[in-house]
């Protein structure tokens, strides 16, 4: 097992996850649309790849889409499109000349065929070449596992260019076209997942009804004894001495089993300790140290401030800047966090906004003038 940070990890560098995979791998097999949910950095899309890398061992066909960066129905499609198209040469079969009258797909790279195919795009026709794009899923040889990730963030998109009818028609687009697939004999199983709550855009904007077909299944953080091994089997992975209960701190220090954060402290701690020349085990006092110095500080704003960025694609304008007063407010810090178990993003907040706002305790609202 080697230490991974900020990408995403299958095979033997990934970690546990067993009971996630039993349940997610019957849902599949069940042809139930999941909706896989969970806080952002908890490793959806790892377990996404590691049950397709799986799936494709006993026989299946794995399609992987990322739609973070699409911004359109247009882009969306051409994601889906680069996704079937980098399997060309490996078992998935298709005639390119049902959406592509013509010569010239051979040898181009998906960026390449990406931008050719968006050129031959519409808005009066993506829905029906994204509908012959998924419907070729349901006519292939072996059953297909097709997983969409970050659907939630394109949605934002959507809204933020187009309002909340056209993220609302393309999610009742999205609906109708895979209920029509469970019409095939062997329908493509579909995951989709996103670190934005699906469920609460959907009813912010009036659409729940068009995501109920989805399964909800959430990816919970790791526990403290997943966590604690999995820092013991990274050290070991690098000859890197540490302490008896080094593991256990690190825990502590972070309040809850994010297996980003796990690795990102693993890696600072080890860095640490190649940097100061240490010939001693990683101690208690380290962890403290490195906590302090490195993930509250500049190198580690990277591993905790996306949950900001988060914030606000969740929410719309007015309630995020009401989210943000609220969690500026020094005051209030320890109410808000006194039941949240992740200590490393409380301490985050309060650094993050040390010197900027009064604390609420200090506000307070002008006396009216009495009338005489």
């Amino acid at each position: 097992m080697k230490p991974a940070t900020g990408r995403w990890v299958t095979g033997d560098d990934f970690f546990g996850r067993e009971a996630d995979l039993r349940q997610l791998e019957h849902r599949v097999r069940n042809r139930d649309p999941v909706l896989l949910t969970g806080q952002r950095r908890v490793g959806k899309t790892s377990i996404a790849h590691e049950l397709g890398r799986r799936m494709k061992a006993g026989g299946w066909i794995f399609l992987f889409a990322d739609v973070e960066g699409a911004t359109s129905p247009e882009e969306f499609v051409t994601e889906i499109a680069k996704a079937v198209y980098r399997l060309r040469f490996r078992g998935f079969r298709f005639d390119w000349s049902v959406l592509w009258p013509g010569r010239g797909l051979e040898g181009v790279s998906a960026m390449q065929f990406g931008a050719k195919f968006r050129s031959r795009l519409t808005p009066g026709n993506w829905q029906r070449r994204g509908e012959k794009l998924f419907a070729k899923c349901a006519k292939q040889k072996k059953p297909v596992l097709f997983v969409i990730d970050e659907l939630p963030i394109f949605l934002g998109h959507l809204i933020d260019k187009g309002g909340n009818s056209a993220a609302k028609q393309f999610l009742g687009w999205f609906r109708g076209t895979v209920q029509a697939l469970n019409a095939a004999i062997d329908p493509p199983a579909f995951i989709v997942s996103g670190s934005v709550g699906l469920e609460g855009l959907a009813r912010r904007i009036g659409a729940s009804d068009r995501i109920n077909n989805l399964y909800s299944y959430r990816l919970s953080p790791w526990s403290r004894d997943e966590c604690v091994e999995c820092f013991r089997l990274l050290a070991r992975s690098v000859e890197l001495p540490t302490e008896e209960g080094v593991a256990r701190a690190v825990y502590d220090k972070l309040g809850l089993g994010i297996p980003h954060h796990v690795q990102s402290f693993f890696a600072r701690l080890h860095d640490d300790h190649g940097r100061t020349g240490g010939t001693g085990p990683v101690t208690a006092s380290d962890v403290e140290r490195v906590y302090r110095t490195h993930l509250l500080g500049p190198p580690g704003q990277n591993d905790l401030a996306h949950y900001e960025d988060r914030l606000k694609d969740a929410l719309d304008d007015r309630c995020y800047r009401l989210a943000m007063e609220i969690l500026a407010a020094r005051q209030s810090l320890e109410q808000l966090y006194a039941d949240v178990e992740n200590v490393a993003i409380q301490d985050w907040w309060r650094a993050r906004f040390r010197d900027h706002y009064e604390p609420l305790g200090s506000w307070r609202r002008p006396r009216q003038e009495q009338v005489e």
